[in-house]
């Protein structure tokens, strides 16, 4: 089985930070992944004792989010951090609703706003790509769709593919994945439960306990650059079910 990661956002509503690397570490996983919340607004003493918080759990953090505002308006304090915490790949998760384009050219245009955001990531060494969620996979009225127009517009682009999310976009994950295989350099493993079901956290569910094929997913994706697989869950309401039913059920695929 390859090293598991967990992304810590799923655990921002069980503090304090520190139980929850504890927690983790202990389930078995040996990586985190970092968000924004974490590192953005904080001082190098802060980042400085996150990292002491991972090392004394025997955890590492590949990957980490980072918000475009930063990347664009910060870009050095950006590569900072991730230095300090060990990340080698940086991740942009998410464009809010109303900064969204809405016809195929602003959508390209903001894939070569992403490749522009990652020139200084990547020249600093580390990689950078995009992290999805659904609205990337709602056709646009023309029949384009926004995810192949990011990439049209970001060659350079790596992609950490957040499967439940493409599937909740009405995608087929399993034609994704073959189409940009070789983009996909990280994998959020996330579940998605029967409908009607799990309705306090969201609809998700811990993996393997869900309606998504992840033993099929994973064979795919073994064909895939993919090195970093992230179990995340959007709103759990028990972060030890979560952790360990999960990494359970992946020892099994």
């Amino acid at each position: 089985m390859r090293p598991l990661s967990f992304q810590l956002y799923s655990a921002r509503n069980f503090p304090p930070l520190s139980d929850a690397l504890h927690l983790v570490a202990k389930a078995g996983y040996t990586q985190v992944e970092g968000y924004g919340a974490l590192y953005g607004d904080h001082d190098d003493s802060a980042v400085t004792a996150l990292k002491a918080d991972l090392d004394r759990n025997g955890l590492t953090m590949p990957t980490g989010h980072f918000s475009l505002d930063m990347l664009e308006s910060h870009p050095e304090r950006a590569i900072e951090v991730a230095k300090i915490l060990g990340i080698e790949t940086i991740y942009c998760p998410y464009v809010l609703p109303e900064n969204r384009p809405t016809d195929a050219a602003g959508w390209k245009a903001f894939g070569a706003r992403l490749q522009k955001a990652g020139e200084k990531v990547r020249a600093a060494g580390l990689g950078f790509g995009w992290h999805n969620h659904d609205f990337e996979f709602k056709a646009l009225p023309d029949g384009t769709v926004p995810m192949d127009l990011i990439f049209e517009g970001g060659p350079d682009l790596e992609w950490e593919a957040d499967i439940a999310w493409v599937i909740r976009g009405g995608a087929d994950p399993l034609a994704w994945i073959d189409r940009y295989a070789d983009r996909i350099t990280a994998v959020h493993v996330k579940d998605i439960a029967a409908a009607g079901e799990n309705t306090d956290e969201d609809g998700w569910a811990d993996v393997g306990h869900g309606t998504v094929d992840w033993k099929g997913l994973y064979a795919r994706l073994a064909a895939t650059p993919a090195t970093t697989y992230i179990v995340e869950h959007d709103n759990p309401s028990d972060l030890a079910r979560l952790a360990e039913r999960s990494i359970a059920s992946i020892k099994t695929f």
